[in-house]
């Protein structure tokens, strides 16, 4: 059978597929550890650098496009929505209490349904929808490490999505659409990357790219042209970047060789000053819930990110 064989069928059907969810069930789901890959690696700081690509590729899609514009508040409150949604989504990770927030994430989106420009319906709880949404994750924490951290060995990038199996589990929603390989996940990214379409979402959520930063209105125009040419080019360059070709296409992103060149560039010099910046405070190199959680095992990380990709 071929990746994504029955996913136009299957997504249609629009219907919330939870597993079971009593109390036993709940206590024997495995959770991630200190040793995960995706402990050392999701909550670092420089997955700020990806932001961009993990909630573009995610909208890119049209029903979850559609969902964030018929649920969500992001054309009125982009960043509180994010600060919304990152938290619960960092202690289905981190926290001690993996199973609750996994849960709590998905009961967010319950009620999150409705229609698409061909009229079928979509639900957020729909194994191919909320698979792709946690796919995003999956690929932010590969590309990120091996862009910006260290380059990760082949034996690494299967751990890591061997582990995104049970970072998905926590949630409690089917998994009849997880790859089951690594080399299936890549297939069913590529596959995806494929079905993506310029949703309303996806295109206004990038035109601060287009447009270039909004002026803060206690900061006067002809300063503010000063002060932000650096700022969208950083942006242009490096944030653009991150973003698969694919979503460029449908979101009218120019990208050429010399800002590809410009982007690989900088992608290395983040690389070789890995060492350096691992020697900065802890809180800085992770965000809160990830440093606390670190702090709270009594492990420094830091170490971890020296050795060379086997």
């Amino acid at each position: 059978m071929s990746v994504n064989q029955d996913y136009e069928h299957a997504i249609r059907e629009a219907e919330p597929v939870i597993v079971d969810d009593d109390a036993t069930a709940v206590e024997a789901t495995p959770r991630l550890g200190a040793d995960s890959l995706i402990w050392k690696f999701y909550g670092d700081s420089r997955g700020i650098l990806g932001f961009q690509r993990l909630a573009g590729t995610e909208n890119c899609i049209e029903q979850l496009g559609q969902a964030v514009l018929d649920h969500s508040v992001i054309f009125d409150d982009f960043l509180g929505r994010a600060r919304r949604t990152g938290p619960p989504v960092m202690k289905t990770v981190y926290s001690t209490e993996p199973q609750k927030w996994g849960r709590t994430v998905r009961d967010f989106h319950r009620d999150i349904k409705g229609t698409i420009s061909d009229g079928s319906r979509y639900h957020a709880l729909n194994p191919e929808l909320f698979y792709w949404a946690h796919a995003t994750f999956v690929d932010q924490v590969l590309y990120i490490t091996d862009t910006f951290i260290r380059r990760l060995s082949y034996a690494e990038k299967v751990q890591i999505f061997e582990e995104s199996k049970v970072w998905y589990q926590l949630y409690g929603v089917s998994a009849r659409s997880q790859p089951q390989t690594y080399e299936e996940f890549l297939a069913y990214w590529d596959d995806m990357l494929d079905r993506f379409v310029p949703h309303k979402t996806v295109v206004y959520a990038t035109g601060y790219i287009r447009q270039g930063l909004p002026r803060p209105k206690k900061i006067p125009a002809p300063v503010w042209r000063v002060l932000s040419a650096p700022l969208n080019g950083f942006i242009r360059t490096v944030i653009v970047g991150t973003i698969p070709q694919q979503m460029r296409d449908v979101c009218g992103l120019e990208w050429d060789t010399k800002r590809e060149k410009r982007f690989q560039r900088f992608a290395s010099l983040m690389r070789t000053a890995n060492p350096l910046i691992n020697r900065l405070p802890l809180q800085w190199l992770y965000v809160p819930w990830a440093y606390q959680a670190w702090r709270e095992i009594g492990v420094d990380p830091r170490p971890l990110y020296n050795k060379p990709a086997a």
